[in-house]
């Protein structure tokens, strides 16, 4: 029976796997859009969510406890400062995972995994940057 056993394995070890959140959280944290396989990306976003869910409430304990998942202090402090502000009237769902499709190589499953309201704005163009100078 699975009772009360959540999250996925990943075909990892239990340090690998740890180390491996760490990182994608990290890396979300920092760039507020990554891409990943879709296995991983389910299994980063609700430590992510519980991270921003820590920002929200800026104490020095939830600054440790932060600290003791994220490896760097200045995506700590990112999160505390700028993160957990933007999402202090939002009741959940922080982040959005969207599906890319298969990767070249191998076949695996890609998704895109992004914290909302950090949605793609599209580069102009050099021509169109010209245009609206003149």
């Amino acid at each position: 029976m699975r009772h009360r056993v959540n999250g996925k394995k990943l075909r990892r070890n239990t340090a690998h796997r740890r180390a491996l959140l760490r990182n994608l959280v990290t890396s979300l944290l920092e760039r507020e859009r990554i891409r990943t396989t879709l296995a991983k990306a389910k299994a980063t976003r609700p430590i992510a969510e519980k991270m921003i869910t820590l920002a929200k409430k800026d104490t020095l304990h939830t600054r440790r406890l932060a600290l003791r998942f994220i490896f760097k202090k200045d995506i700590v402090k990112k999160l505390f400062e700028e993160i957990g502000p933007r999402f202090s009237e939002r009741p959940g769902g922080y982040t959005r995972i969207v599906k890319i499709g298969p990767r070249a190589g191998d076949g695996a499953e890609v998704a895109m995994i992004e914290l909302v309201g950090s949605e793609f704005k599209k580069k102009k163009k050099k021509k169109e940057k010209a245009k609206a100078k003149k």
